[in-house]
């Protein structure tokens, strides 16, 4: 049975984006009024949290688990695009956040004013950041939504950030203009880190990597009665979402009864242990060898 997460995903990503919304409107409105250029910074990367969110929303309306005529291997990859625009979004706020900061440094530019005021508002923000990233972690890891747990790492950026951002404010609010300069560009690489982090998680779905072993579908494969040989695996998908297995089987049978009882059997093994999978299986004859246990 497949099970249809897009509802719980819907819901999580609608909270999210609308707390997003909101940081996004304190952080604009703190940093105009200061002329912070960390705290723009922010923003712009809060502009792509909430980008982020929709984009998430419209993966996960044509991200359906269940197979159909057009998508016979189902829709799971609509999800893992999904991530990857998330990873898109992240890098182009960090060139936007370095090209701040190097005018800056070149033109020069107002210097920094806060207030306590403000720098209570930014503590909201900080609030409202962390209850998203553990929100959206934690149902992202329960029904496991790679779009959610890709988000919630994004989220996580923000909360470093804007820990970041407050502690250079409270420097310049000392008298320190040049925090506000220097803190933009760790920003910038903590922005960097995030996208690739989500890239590295996903990138193998899109491309087909191999997801196991070979050699460890050979082992499970042999150690069920009646199988001679197993060879030419392949696999694809990432563990704990959607894992495709395909293998050629030469198993000790005479007739086609027992070499499907013995096939189903390996199945429900590989099924057992990599769950959830979708298996195919290629029986051949007994006198065929084949040394070749993957492509």
């Amino acid at each position: 049975m497949t099970y249809d997460k897009r509802g719980a995903v819907r819901k999580v990503l609608i909270i999210t984006l609308l707390l997003n919304l909101f940081v996004l409107a304190l952080k604009a409105v703190v940093g105009v009024s200061t002329g912070s250029l960390s705290l723009l910074a922010e923003a712009l990367h809060s502009v792509t949290d909430s980008a982020s969110n929709v984009l998430g929303l419209i993966a996960s309306h044509f991200s359906s688990p269940a197979p159909d005529r057009e998508h016979p291997y189902g829709h799971h990859k609509f999800e893992a695009m999904g991530a990857l625009g998330i990873a898109v979004f992240l890098g182009i706020a960090c060139f936007e956040i370095l090209q701040g900061a190097i005018e800056r440094i070149i033109k020069g530019g107002l210097p920094v004013k806060i207030s306590a005021p403000e720098l209570w508002l930014l503590l909201i923000v900080l609030g409202v950041n962390i209850f998203v990233a553990y929100y959206e972690r934690g149902v992202g890891k329960r029904i496991g939504s790679e779009i959610l747990i890709a988000d919630a790492k994004h989220t996580m950026s923000d909360i470093w950030l804007t820990i970041a951002v407050i502690g250079g404010l409270i420097g310049v609010w000392l008298g320190y203009q040049w925090l506000d300069i220097v803190l933009a560009f760790p920003v910038a690489l903590l922005v960097f880190w995030s996208g690739w982090s989500v890239l590295k998680e996903n990138l193998p779905e899109l491309v087909d990597q191999m997801a196991i072993a070979p050699e460890v579908i050979n082992a499970i494969a042999l150690s069920v009665p009646g199988v001679i040989n197993c060879h030419d695996i392949a696999s694809r998908g990432i563990l704990g979402r959607q894992v495709f297995i395909e293998m050629h089987l030469i198993v000790n049978a005479q007739d086609v009864e027992t070499a499907h009882r013995i096939t189903e059997e390996v199945e429900r093994q590989l099924e057992e242990r990599f769950n959830p999978a979708r298996i195919l299986i290629h029986v051949e004859p007994p006198a065929y060898k084949s040394n070749q246990i993957s492509f």
